[in-house]
């Protein structure tokens, strides 16, 4: 089965830094997408930031300039480093993968367990 295994969420202070990376195994189709998704408490989930095969990024309004994704894609990997964290930060967050075009979620299919960060004021 397909796998995917988030780490790095923990606490941390407004201002301050985390990095969380998510790497896959198991695929039996071809990652064309790989990104992160929150959800905060009695919130819907919401996109964070994607990645694309070919390096193209989006990020949500909220975190642009203070989150950068990342690939690597030779270990079917990415990462997140969030920096200049806020409160409103605080969700777990999900690392998703997919071919990039199934209905949902912008074509991200398959799901980690999520790691909470947790952001103090």
């Amino acid at each position: 089965q397909v796998h995917l295994v988030e780490s790095g969420g923990g606490l941390a202070q407004a201002g301050g830094s985390l990095l969380l990376s998510c790497s896959v195994s198991g695929t039996t189709f071809p990652i064309n997408l790989m990104g992160w998704y929150r959800q905060a408490r009695g919130e819907q989930r919401e996109l964070v930031a994607t990645v694309t095969r070919t390096g193209e990024t989006k990020y949500a309004d909220s975190v642009k300039g203070r989150f950068t994704i990342s690939r690597e894609q030779s270990k079917n990997s990415i990462n997140l480093q969030m920096s200049s964290l806020k409160p409103e930060d605080t969700a777990v967050y999900y690392c998703g993968a997919g071919d990039g075009y199934g209905p949902r979620y912008g074509g991200l299919d398959y799901w980690g367990q999520g790691t909470q960060v947790t952001v103090s004021s």
